[in-house]
This record gives C-alpha cells, structure tokens and sequence, in this order.
C-alpha cells in the first residue's frame, strides 16, 4: 500500500470509526517510516496505534508499549 492509499484508508477508518483497523493502519505507517529511518514519525503513528489499541482493548497495545519504550518515548506499563 502507497502512502496516498494508506492516507484515504486511515481518513476512511477514523469516519467508520474502526478502532481495530486503525491500530493496523497507524503500525503499517509507523513501519514504512521505520524504513525511511524517520523515527520521529514512526513514533508519530506507534503512538496513535498504541492509543487506539488501548481505547478498543486490542491485545496489539502491548507490543506497540514494548516498541515506543525501546524508542525511549514512553514508560513499560504493565498490563
């Protein structure tokens, strides 16, 4: 998925308000700016994922926790 397809399918899951498929798509940006080696994007989107895993309960926010503490930006919260 192109960066303008990932757009329309991020700005169509925030008006269908799918909270799972919003933890997909944020990871799927954070991982291609990971790629570009643009960290603070990557963070960007880790945390928007991890924010809507929270809110949906989605077993993802662990890992996405995991990723953004080994990134030095946020705490290890237990779960």
């Amino acid at each position: 998925m192109n960066r303008d397809e990932l757009n329309r399918a991020l700005l169509g899951a925030h008006a269908r308000e799918e909270q799972i498929e919003l933890v997909r798509l944020y990871t799927l940006a954070a991982e291609e700016r990971e790629r570009a080696r643009d960290t603070d994007a990557a963070c960007f989107y880790l945390t928007h994922a991890f924010v809507f895993a929270l809110e949906c309960g989605a077993p993802e926010a662990i890992e996405l926790n995991q990723r953004l503490a080994d990134l030095g930006r946020i705490h290890r919260l237990a779960f």
